[in-house]
């Protein structure tokens, strides 16, 4: 942990949102490993921010070396890899904070709301990979259409739901880091809501021709 920032490990990273996260961190001083299914396509992806971001301290591993640097882990796979790629690594993520970014869509209807049976995406990862494992839903409704234009003010909030309420905190921090407003949206169980809200927003970009429609919360003192 460097200057009191834990290292982040982003599984997924060479993906639009991965990255786009990644880079956010790498800019706000973190400390960032970059996971892939290839190392060589992770550390490619790696040395592409490092030279963007000026005093980035980035790098890039396979996925089950990315878990085991990374003291809070970040999954961004698509749906379908979700499992499979959490459960590959389920050792390097005892005690660990794990932010689940995925969303439950299943093409080609990506504009309707698909969620999996007995809940979210999130609950059912959680199940599977047991108590010793704080999983944090976070960051589903973020475009990745401007998240590498570090510049460029993201009109969205970030809904974090997870049954420990430190570690939502720690995700509220990384959202405040990537310069976006973080709020607490309780248990995990709610992470129905944030899931299902990205069909929603999909379809919001598809009916006004816009990249990346967002949601804002508002009633807040401050």
């Amino acid at each position: 942990m460097a200057d009191g920032k834990p290292t982040l490990a982003v599984l997924g990273g060479t993906g639009k949102e991965g990255s786009g996260l990644a880079a956010r961190w790498a800019a706000a001083g973190y400390e960032v490993v970059i996971g892939g299914r290839d190392a060589g396509k992770a550390e490619a992806a790696a040395a592409e921010l490092a030279a963007a971001i000026p005093g980035a301290n980035v790098r890039g591993a396979d996925n089950a070396a990315a878990a085991a640097a990374g003291e809070i882990v970040v999954l961004t796979v698509p749906y379908a890899a979700q499992q499979a790629t959490a459960l590959a690594v389920k050792d390097a993520l005892a005690g660990k904070i794990l932010v689940d970014v995925t969303v439950p869509l299943v093409p080609p209807k990506v504009n309707r709301v698909q969620l999996p049976e007995g809940g979210s995406a999130a609950m059912a990862l959680q199940a599977a990979l047991g108590e010793g494992v704080r999983v944090v839903s976070a960051f589903q409704n973020i475009s990745a259409h401007h998240l590498h234009d570090l510049d460029h003010e993201l009109d969205c909030d970030v809904l974090v739901a997870g049954d420990d309420i430190a570690a939502r905190e720690a995700v509220i921090a990384l959202a405040e880091a990537a310069k976006l407003r973080g709020f607490h949206a309780g248990p995990l169980c709610n992470s129905v809501v944030t899931e299902a809200l990205t069909s929603v927003l999909i379809s919001i970009n598809q009916r006004y021709k816009v990249p990346s429609a967002g949601i804002r919360i508002t009633g807040l003192p401050g």
